[in-house]
């Protein structure tokens, strides 16, 4: 059975070149895993310190994979919460008169 994780990132302070470069294949690889439903959603802060990602695993190991996977990793520093829930509006069913 799967559960909700949410994963806070601390971002670099001063990013290098390198941490730039990696930009298009992290998002690539964010649309991927959303694409596969094992993340909800992925947010950053304004000021581009902290990034929020909210993922479906079965194990916090398996969150720990999803972590690996992403370019940006080796930048970022997480935090992992297990969820006890996680709603949305998107999972609302929309109610209609017709």
């Amino acid at each position: 059975m799967t559960k909700s994780f949410m994963i806070e990132f601390d971002l670099p302070e001063e990013p290098t070149e390198e941490f730039f470069s990696l930009i298009p294949r992290q998002r690539y690889a964010i649309n991927n895993l959303m694409a596969d439903g094992k993340i909800k959603s992925y947010s950053l802060a304004i000021d581009r310190s902290r990034l929020w990602v909210i993922a479906e695993a079965v194990s916090e190991f398996e969150i720990m994979e999803i972590i690996n996977d992403m370019p940006l990793s080796s930048y970022m520093t997480p935090t992992i919460s297990e969820l006890l829930f996680h709603n949305t509006a998107e999972a609302l069913v929309p109610f209609s008169l017709n």
